[in-house]
């Protein structure tokens, strides 16, 4: 790589982090525009080859081989159109139909006139004079500019997109730049900058410029402007990320979390087991003196965590997951998924929980409706969440009821 273009290409691929390849390509597709502005004709369809070791490159009008057909002539002015030419057959078994392009396409019989060799289907290069680069015009330097411009820069998006794509679901940091309307924009380096809109914050978390935080890749889609990385921390699946980087059992696997429901900001539900009889996946959890559990509540912003014991029994899984409250009985219903569950009069606040928190998280945890029953009738899951509706719409407003500030009598973390 002596020559001045190689050490060109060395130097883009350097600063974008773009393949050397794309570039390479990229490049000739610049020079076969300039060639065509300058020195190519109306049906050459022009592919250009670029050395990289020489510096030099190749011009070639490249077509396919396809079946003979007449071509009709212009007459008295008038454009008949292309001849229609059948290639194949469809699903309904009528023929399908293309046009013979002059551009693309060379009939065989004046294909094998040049090289017998050629069949349907093959590709004929006819190699033209390539001129130097300093014989290119003014403005078709220009329209090369242009094109290796627009071709590294979709290149460097659809390089950003791939390098993302594969980091969805995973936890990544980042750095706060600024708050947009609702909307805030996350810096995660090499000039690439996510948006975490309202809906995946946190309630209630304050993000300040350079503030470092851990988010994780919810999505990513490719617009005209480039590709958009969607980020969250409000997102359950931030919870089992963070989760994996603080307990070392649960990324080797030793440790499953097999459900887990959030309500984000206020309190998560983490179904856990292990098939190690030596392990206690609670504990291992918690930590020695809550040290794990208690790092975890601090990067969710104090957000209560509830740790529950999973089990295949659906009566078993679901008292544990209205934990802390103790339940009587429980009666499962198989047509509609419903769960009646009886507890004592003493314990009903904790298992309904706060404006219906805890039975609603249990439900979601769980899979199943759970109803709560009492001497004096039950409570549906649907029914305790009516408040709760009615403090996220004041908590949407900017007002925080005095009720989520408070604990009730007993209601402590479970761990």
């Amino acid at each position: 790589m002596n020559n001045p273009i190689a050490s060109a290409i060395k130097q883009v691929c350097d600063e974008k982090g773009i393949p050397q390849e794309q570039v390479i390509e990229a490049l000739e597709a610049a020079l076969a525009a300039a060639y065509r502005k300058d020195f190519g004709e109306k049906n050459q369809n022009i592919k250009v080859i670029f050395d990289i070791k020489t510096g030099t490159f190749q011009v070639f009008d490249v077509k396919k081989v396809v079946e003979d057909s007449v071509i009709e002539e212009e007459v008295e002015g008038e454009q008949i159109p292309e001849t229609e030419q059948v290639v194949e057959l469809g699903e309904d078994g009528e023929p399908l139909k293309k046009r013979f392009n002059p551009k693309t396409d060379v009939m065989i019989s004046e294909a094998q006139k040049i090289d017998p060799s050629l069949a349907l289907g093959d590709e004929m290069r006819t190699e033209l004079v390539a001129p130097s680069f300093e014989a290119f015009g003014r403005m078709a330097a220009q329209t090369a500019k242009q094109v290796l411009i627009q071709k590294d820069r979709e290149a460097e998006r659809n390089n950003l997109y791939q390098t993302y794509k594969d980091k969805e679901g995973k936890l990544v940091i980042g750095t706060v730049q600024r708050r947009e309307e609702q909307r805030v924009l996350i810096d995660l380096g090499n000039r690439v900058t996510a948006v975490m809109p309202l809906g995946e914050q946190i309630p209630r978390e304050r993000y300040s410029s350079g503030d470092r935080i851990k988010v994780i890749v919810l999505s990513i889609g490719m617009t005209t402007r480039g590709p958009e990385i969607i980020i969250s921390r409000a997102n359950p699946l931030f919870v089992e990320r963070i989760f994996e980087a603080e307990i070392p059992e649960v990324a080797s696997g030793a440790i499953e979390i097999k459900a887990l429901s959030r309500d984000a900001g206020f309190r998560s539900k983490v179904a856990v087991m292990t098939h190690q009889e030596n392990i206690d996946p609670i504990g291992s959890c918690i930590g020695q003196r809550g040290g794990r559990i208690q790092t975890i509540i601090q990067e969710l912003g104090g957000e209560k965590i509830d740790i529950i014991l999973y089990n295949e029994d659906p009566s078993i899984f679901i008292s544990n997951a209205l934990s802390p409250a103790k339940v009587s009985s429980i009666t499962l219903s198989q047509i509609n998924q419903v769960a009646s569950v009886k507890v004592p009069e003493d314990q009903l606040s904790l298992a309904i929980g706060r404006m219906g928190q805890n039975v609603r998280l249990a439900s979601q945890l769980t899979g199943w409706n759970i109803e709560i029953e009492h001497s004096a009738g039950s409570l549906s899951k649907e029914e305790t969440s009516t408040e709760d509706n009615e403090g996220q719409e004041m908590l949407k407003e900017g007002m925080q009821p005095q009720l989520l500030e408070e604990e009730l009598p007993g209601d402590e973390e479970q761990k």
